[in-house]
């Protein structure tokens, strides 16, 4: 595939999410497989508003200088490339019903048609203490992934990570992912109003 449009795509496709307050201005990260030991991945400068040709940056599995501008979140992006053959595009983003939602439940049940047809439920994955996740992380999610055979990650208070063969895929399911954990809050919050 073309690299400057593969960019393109990716830049895209973070405008969109970014407008959906899925990322922050320098929070998430989004990186597509370019060869089998390659990838690109945004800068940890990276605004997401306005990805550019220097906001994304092409990674070899093998590290070098260029890991050092790299998103925080590469060790992550990397460990899932080298050990799941289907991920060619990653996501990681904190979409605020998502992450809200994790934090009182252990499983997403989606009670609305889309939500349920298409991500189905999902269990919510504790990291358990924050203070040595990003040491754990990278082992942890592609862990996680493989043995539970799913393409979608919720961590308590912390956020989604997705992967996908293609990228447009991915966005539809944290959308409705997103959507469903909404809908499931607002009903809640309907109830809680009715006892009142």
């Amino acid at each position: 595939m073309n690299k400057v449009h593969l960019k393109n795509k990716l830049s895209s496709l973070a405008l969109s999410m970014f407008r959906k307050d899925f990322f922050g201005i320098y929070h998430g990260s989004l990186s597509a497989k370019t060869e089998s030991s390659r990838f690109i991945i945004n800068t940890k400068e990276a605004v997401f508003d306005a990805l550019d040709e220097h906001a994304l940056i092409e990674l070899y599995f093998k590290k070098d200088y260029r890991w050092n501008q790299a998103s925080i979140d590469a060790k992550i992006h990397h460990s899932i490339y080298s050990q799941i053959s289907e991920a060619k595009f990653i996501c990681f983003s904190m979409p605020q019903f998502t992450t809200a939602y994790s934090l009182e439940h252990n499983v997403i049940t989606p009670k609305d048609y889309f939500g349920y047809q298409e991500i189905g439920s999902i269990e919510i994955f504790d990291p358990k203490q924050f203070e040595d996740w990003y040491d754990r992380a990278q082992s942890e999610i592609a862990y996680y992934f493989q043995t539970n055979k799913t393409s979608i990650m919720v961590i308590r208070g912390y956020g989604v990570y997705a992967y996908s063969r293609d990228m447009h895929e991915m966005a539809k399911k944290l959308a409705i992912l997103e959507k469903s954990c909404r809908l499931l809050m607002l009903n809640s919050s309907n109830k809680n109003y009715e006892l009142d």
